[in-house]
């Protein structure tokens, strides 16, 4: 139940949003009459929606510190779309439904909408990748776009100087994209955290100046055209054609991405990658080789963001440092965070939910930023582990009775 000093501090709120707005929702100034128009209607409603949206803040803020509180005395309870997914009689038809679905996509929509899908793609396999670095290893990057940039560059540039197709470009773009990540991985083997993090950003920003001012080896702004799109055994497609064989090679490489990465946080080395994420003195204590293990994290991040990196220059044609600023790598660690760090299936939601909206919300215009701006803040407040939380295995050690005898059991 809300009290009076509820109500007034939502009344407060209100008053100072209507306060803070007046200048640019009230008056209005008409250059044709040279008069200034009040719009008192405006600021009623800005104070109505500011006092119910305090009201509403302040009821979420109370759930989640209950939810906090249920935590802490060891009631827990997974999110109802975890519990879904977890239901096995629901998740196997819901699976089946949804392969029927990617299959008939291409054909009963439209190319644009298939195009739009398969950069949905283009970004999942990127976020799997960063999630590798990010989630799993722990380590803040925000340079990861360079690698997307090298994978593109090289498809772009072999195809050019050597006339090289994709699919013998993709390998070759992967294992160049891994060399470079093994390249910013000595340097940074020392640092962390912030100081990590301005590191990787300042190899993304040298990478994206060096394609824009290296006019003989780049082509500089202007980029490369005339990319060839991924043939099937020298077969001529139409345009339409091409873009459904893409999505459906897209959807191949979403499938191994997700496998391998699975693979992966589920051997050895994902195990050391989490050790090194929670407590890096613990995990060399423990004899894990730190060196090998942030390598290896950086390289295997990398090697599918120069994957995506190629196949995004065969779906545009067309590439050019404007392609690969901070910009994307901000939006690649968005779908990360938001999606839910380490989270493979947190991944996937999160880079439909930042890619796809905001093209569906084209018909809003400039309000599009704003909504994906405050999606993030209420996400960062009452949701900070994500969409899809990362479920931490937990080990529970129980005795049994053999013989009359109470024993450890073992397992």
């Amino acid at each position: 139940m809300f009290t009076l000093s509820d109500i007034k501090k939502s009344l407060l709120v209100s008053l100072w949003f209507m306060f803070l707005t007046f200048p640019i929702m009230v008056i209005r100034v008409n250059t044709i009459e040279n008069v200034i128009e009040w719009r008192w209607n405006n600021m009623i409603l800005v104070g109505l929606g500011s006092f119910i949206l305090s009201f509403l803040w302040r009821y979420m803020i109370e759930r989640k510190e209950a939810g906090r509180k249920k935590a802490e005395t060891g009631v827990t309870e997974l999110p109802l779309f975890q519990r879904i997914v977890g239901n096995r009689r629901l998740s196997v038809p819901g699976m089946i439904g949804f392969s029927i679905f990617i299959i008939v996509f291409p054909f009963a929509f439209s190319s644009y909408q298939v195009n739009i899908m398969t950069t949905a793609l283009i970004y999942i396999v990127l976020g799997l990748g960063l999630n590798i670095v990010v989630g799993l290893a722990g380590l803040l990057d925000l340079g990861y776009v360079a690698f997307y940039a090298v994978g593109a560059y090289s498809y772009a540039l072999l195809n050019y100087h050597y006339g090289l197709g994709f699919w013998v470009a993709l390998p070759v773009g992967a294992g160049i994209a891994a060399l470079m990540g093994i390249l910013l991985g000595f340097p940074v083997l020392r640092l962390r955290g912030d100081y990590l993090a301005i590191v990787t950003l300042g190899f993304g920003e040298i990478i994206r100046l060096i394609l824009e001012n290296y006019n003989d080896f780049s082509f500089g702004p202007s980029g490369i055209a005339n990319i060839p799109r991924p043939g099937f055994f020298g077969m001529e497609m139409s345009l339409s054609t091409a873009i459904i064989y893409l999505y459906f090679i897209m959807i191949g490489m979403t499938l191994l991405t997700v496998f391998v990465v699975g693979r992966l946080e589920n051997s050895r080395l994902g195990r050391a990658w989490i050790a090194l994420r929670e407590d890096e003195i613990a995990c060399q204590a423990m004899g894990i080789d730190k060196t090998k293990t942030k390598l290896t994290a950086f390289s295997l991040g990398a090697t599918w963001a120069g994957m995506g990196g190629v196949i995004f220059a065969a779906k545009t044609t067309f590439i050019n440092p404007a392609s690969f600023t901070f910009m994307e790598s901000a939006m690649i660690l968005s779908l990360v965070v938001l999606g839910g760090m380490g989270s493979i299936f947190g991944v996937i939601v999160g880079s439909f939910v930042l890619i796809l909206l905001p093209e569906y919300l084209r018909g809003v215009g400039e309000y599009r930023m704003l909504l994906f701006g405050i999606t993030l803040v209420i996400m960062m407040v009452f949701r900070p582990q994500g969409l899809i939380a990362k479920v931490r295995r937990t080990y529970k050690f129980e005795r049994e009775e053999v013989s009359g005898t109470p024993e450890a059991s073992r397992q």
